[in-house]
């Protein structure tokens, strides 16, 4: 049981995170039908904005934990807030009546960019670097189980984010905006919604959180890298199209059920854990064709 149980929650914790990332990529698509390619690196570039705050901070005498962690959360999330404001306004806006394909281009390029650049130019940017572990290491222990508190805050941070994004999508007035933006944008212009401000918001919010989930990463694995966002791009991206692109249910469900898949492959299947993206990701394959839409499809409006 105590076996089970690490697993599991290592697993809900892998989950929350994809969640996270798959959320951003469900908010770009939502309201103006873009896939942002360059979404992972956007984190990663969070991340690394993040351990900077740290580096300041250290330098300034300033060592108590817990205005460590906010200052690193709200930085990064802030600047990056601010990237996707820019990226949004030099990039995506100006070629909304491009061709889909483009903007997949121009965001995949810009990934790369962003991802080099943090390589080349950030101090010692190609070598792995170790986050800074400040949060409480104390942990519960039943038998062979332990649960650690830093674990617990994590996981009760990220799952207040998503709560907090799902009552700013359904219980406020720019929740409906971006709503009717997302079901109708000639009508929502037509109604008096400031499109512009809508898509930038957006942007900064899908921003934000992909710098959240990316330092909540790094808290938990207490290790980052200038290529994490190629990976948790490609499967927070996977959770979003499973659970079915557009919709927010759908995104967590896929977040989820990717960490799932990945636990179960490392815990119960013969075969090496070092498989288990391998086994989560065809697993993925399958069930795309099996269900094209999503496990849970966005609903489709027609004017009539």
């Amino acid at each position: 049981m105590g076996f089970i149980g690490q697993h599991l929650v290592n697993g809900l914790m892998q989950g929350m995170i994809y969640s996270l990332v798959a959320v951003g990529f469900t908010l770009f698509f939502g309201v103006l039908d873009v896939i942002k390619f360059s979404h992972g690196d956007v984190l990663m570039v969070g991340v690394f904005a993040g351990l900077t705050a740290f580096f300041g901070l250290d330098a300034l005498g300033i060592e108590n934990p817990y205005i460590l962690v906010i200052a690193i959360i709200l930085f990064s999330t802030a600047l990056m807030a601010l990237l996707g404001i820019v990226i949004a306004k030099i990039l995506i806006l100006p070629l909304k009546g491009a061709p889909p394909l483009n903007i997949l281009l121009i965001t995949l390029m810009l990934g790369t960019l962003l991802r080099e650049s943090v390589r080349l130019f950030y101090p010692n940017g190609s070598n792995s670097k170790a986050f800074p572990a400040i949060l409480p290491t104390d942990s519960f222990t039943w038998g062979n189980f332990s649960l650690r508190l830093d674990s617990v805050m994590l996981f009760v941070a990220g799952a207040a984010v998503i709560v907090g994004t799902y009552t700013l999508i359904n219980r406020t007035r720019l929740g409906l905006a971006i709503r009717a933006v997302a079901q109708d944008e000639e009508t929502a212009r037509t109604m008096g919604i400031n499109f512009g401000f809508i898509v930038l918001f957006t942007f900064a919010l899908g921003s934000a959180i992909a710098a959240f989930a990316g330092v909540m990463n790094g808290f938990y694995y207490n290790e980052i890298n200038f290529s994490m966002g190629l990976l948790l791009g490609a499967v927070g991206f996977s959770a979003a199209i499973i659970g079915g692109l557009g919709n927010l249910y759908g995104a967590i469900l896929g977040g989820f059920l990717f960490a799932g898949l990945q636990t179960l492959a490392a815990a119960a299947l013969p075969f090496s854990s070092s498989y288990k993206d391998v086994f989560a990701f065809a697993v993925v394959i399958a069930l795309m064709a099996w269900r094209p839409t999503g496990l849970i499809a966005e609903k489709a409006y027609a004017r009539v």
